[in-house]
């Protein structure tokens, strides 16, 4: 499987009519695919929409995107109120959970750290190690790595009931000894490469968003 994060900065007021006007398109769109998730920005970079698109491969999306337009029922008539664009497509870690539509959130904090060039088979390695301890605490609905669009970025997307709960959990994998996975490396004696960078966002669904 492959993951399209389309990520658009829309007018400041317009996010009613954005997702309005998008969820009525979906009606249609969904026949083809289904939305992994619809999210729009809490805290973070503001005025933003997510959107996920699940594939079996490349040539999938290329198909039925192709059919959505021929068909015209896509894309959406949003365009009067969008500022700037951006899609990546990842693949999601051989560890990354299988995650079916339902009731997560309604918090999603999305994670993008920038890892060094080079550095993805360390990454998986840690990540590997610490994930499953970690998950003890709170699941990940998504982990992976970018392979087109921006590179050597490392994506996981944690859902929680509340923001506290989210502190507390953090809380409790940090003091536990299990997170962050460098930390755990350090323990048992594993290298681990510092993230060039990290950025982190809280999201919440649109009322059509399959994970919710």
């Amino acid at each position: 499987m492959i993951y399209e994060f389309r990520t658009y900065d829309i007018k400041t007021g317009s996010l009613a009519e954005v997702e309005k006007r998008y969820g009525e398109a979906y009606e249609q769109r969904k026949k083809l695919s289904e939305l992994f998730a619809f999210w729009h920005t809490e805290i973070g970079p503001l005025n933003q929409i997510i959107h996920v698109w699940g594939y079996k491969d490349l040539e999938e999306r290329g198909r039925i995107r192709t059919e959505a337009v021929k068909a015209k029922i896509w894309p959406p008539a949003i365009g009067e109120f969008l500022v700037n664009q951006k899609s990546e497509i990842f693949i999601p870690a051989p560890f990354c959970p299988e995650v079916k539509p339902g009731k997560m959130g309604p918090y999603f904090e999305m994670r993008t750290y920038t890892y060094a060039t080079g550095a993805l088979s360390n990454v998986l390695e840690n990540w590997g190690a610490a994930l499953p301890d970690r998950m003890k605490y709170s699941k990940p609905c998504f982990v992976g790595y970018s392979e087109l669009g921006a590179l050597n970025k490392w994506l996981h997307i944690w859902p929680y009931s509340s923001l506290d709960q989210r502190n507390t959990v953090r809380d409790q994998a940090r003091d536990a000894g299990v997170w962050p996975p460098s930390a755990l490396a350090a323990k048992q004696g594993r290298k681990s490469i510092p993230y060039v960078a990290q950025e982190n966002k809280i999201v919440i669904s649109a009322s059509f968003s399959p994970l919710q």
